[in-house]
């Protein structure tokens, strides 16, 4: 116990001596601690070029399809897909399917039948003309496209051995205009009919192909239970590329397979259909076809620089970041601006003005997308096209200068940059807009910026605001 009254006493009088009743600091803890720096601004020259990039990690929302000429380069870019179709996780005491006895459609052998199928491609918009005619081909696959692995843009299915070419599989061709699908809600949609004979992989016959996924429901409803499943058992997909028509690039929303039959449901017979949709939870792949020598001569422009989607041209700066640091090692930067201009636009055809673009380290250039990062404002940030001033900018990379300092030397592009067009996804909170997902943009988009080392324009610069600590 005295002890314990000895350690309390201590302990009291280390609580008075802490609060000491000495007020001859108090007005410094008090007053505006800006008092206690220096402020200093300075501007440094900003180098910028472009390169190209010969395929972008195809990791997006929508899929797309089409054929466009690129007015810049003379060359055409062409956009094909690939997409799975299946069922969500499921109960299997869930019925998806009415009884097997209750079903009307039947053969002549009583066994039972899908009265019709439709593969369904449902477009989010378009760019180019409506009244151009546009032809598709879809193509079964004779393997699923495999989970766990990163497909970049210049993934092709036919030339990986995906498509299934024997006897009985699905190739089938449609043509289409958009102005021939816009429906009362303003909804695009190609429906392409499957209702021929189907033979599958294993040589069996069917009268069409729906009447197959009819029958590998009966015959085991586990090959329903999830999208592994049906992706595995039943049907790994279908690939679709453009074979024909000029000036149209669509934006695929969504993809469905659907097939129809006859049922009893008390006492009358209904037509009943099951729905099995393609979205971004499962494999999908963009593969873009364009002219990579002629994006490396548009590359080498050197009065300007360039930023260019789908899987084009970036730009890339290099920041003085030995001039910044020089004579500053113990100053701090409260802000570091950039802005990048962008010339007036000429004719870019289907092409836009790319909405955002990232800044990343170069060496991040292809990490930072295959590991789902999102801009964090130290070493990744994200610009919006300013339409009234025609620029982006990155209002204080002050963070990625440091972070760039800190790294000095440890790889040939330590103090490189790249300016990337994305397509973000965003959630309104209290506290403002947070990116909830970045990818790669893969409209089409264009723009050009004032750079390069021929530069006849006001040069790039970065402006920098210190804090020097007063000694």
């Amino acid at each position: 116990m005295k002890i314990k009254w000895i350690t309390l006493m201590v302990m009291a009088f280390v609580a008075m001596t802490s609060c000491d009743d000495n007020t001859d600091t108090l007005g410094n803890s008090l007053s505006n601690e800006v008092d206690k720096f220096t402020i200093i601004t300075d501007t440094f020259l900003v180098s910028s070029r472009s390169i190209t990039v010969d395929s972008v990690l195809s990791r997006n929302t929508y899929s797309y399809i089409g054929h466009v000429k690129d007015p810049e380069t003379n060359t055409y870019v062409t956009s094909n897909f690939s997409t799975q179709v299946g069922v969500t996780e499921r109960i299997l005491s869930t019925p998806l399917m009415p009884e097997l006895d209750s079903i009307v459609s039947r053969d002549v052998d009583g066994k039972v039948m899908a009265d019709s199928c439709f593969f369904n491609i449902f477009f989010n918009s378009y760019k180019g003309d409506s009244l151009n005619p546009m032809k598709l081909t879809a193509y079964e696959l004779k393997k699923p496209i495999s989970e766990g692995r990163d497909y970049y843009s210049n993934f092709n299915p036919e030339q990986e051995g995906y498509i299934r070419t024997d006897a009985g599989s699905i190739v089938k061709q449609k043509s289409y205009t958009y102005q021939g699908l816009i429906g009362t809600d303003s909804v695009y949609a190609v429906s392409i009919p499957l209702n021929d004979k189907y033979i599958d992989r294993e040589g069996n016959e069917y009268v069409n192909f729906g009447t197959y996924l009819l029958r590998k429901y009966y015959s085991d409803k586990d090959n329903y239970k999830n999208p592994y499943n049906f992706i595995n058992k039943v049907f790994p997909g279908f690939y679709v590329k453009s074979t024909g028509g000029l000036g149209n690039m669509g934006e695929v929303m969504i993809t469905t397979l659907q097939f129809y039959y006859q049922a009893y449901s008390n006492d009358s017979i209904v037509t009943g259909s099951l729905k099995l949709g393609g979205t971004e939870e499962m494999v999908q792949t963009t593969n873009i076809v364009n002219d990579h020598k002629r994006m490396q001569m548009l590359a080498e422009d050197n009065t300007c620089t360039y930023i260019k989607s789908p899987a084009g041209i970036y730009t890339e700066v290099t920041l003085p970041v030995n001039e910044i640091k020089t004579n500053h090692e113990n100053d701090t930067i409260s802000s570091a601006k950039i802005i990048f201009k962008r010339y007036n636009s000429d004719d870019q055809g289907e092409f836009t003005t790319p909405k955002y673009i990232l800044m990343v380290p170069k060496d991040s250039m292809y990490t930072f997308f295959e590991k789902r990062n999102l801009p964090d404002n130290v070493t990744s940030y994200i610009s919006s096209f300013n339409s009234s001033y025609n620029t982006y900018t990155f209002n204080n990379i002050s963070s990625l200068i440091n972070k760039l300092w800190a790294n000095r030397g440890k790889s040939e592009d330590w103090d490189k940059v790249v300016l990337i067009p994305v397509a973000v996804e965003t959630n309104s909170t209290s506290s403002g807009t947070v990116y909830t997902k970045v990818s790669n943009d893969m409209e089409l988009t264009t723009t050009k910026l004032v750079g390069g080392s021929n530069n006849s324009h006001e040069p790039i610069r970065i402006s920098v605001i210190y804090n020097k600590f007063k000694k």
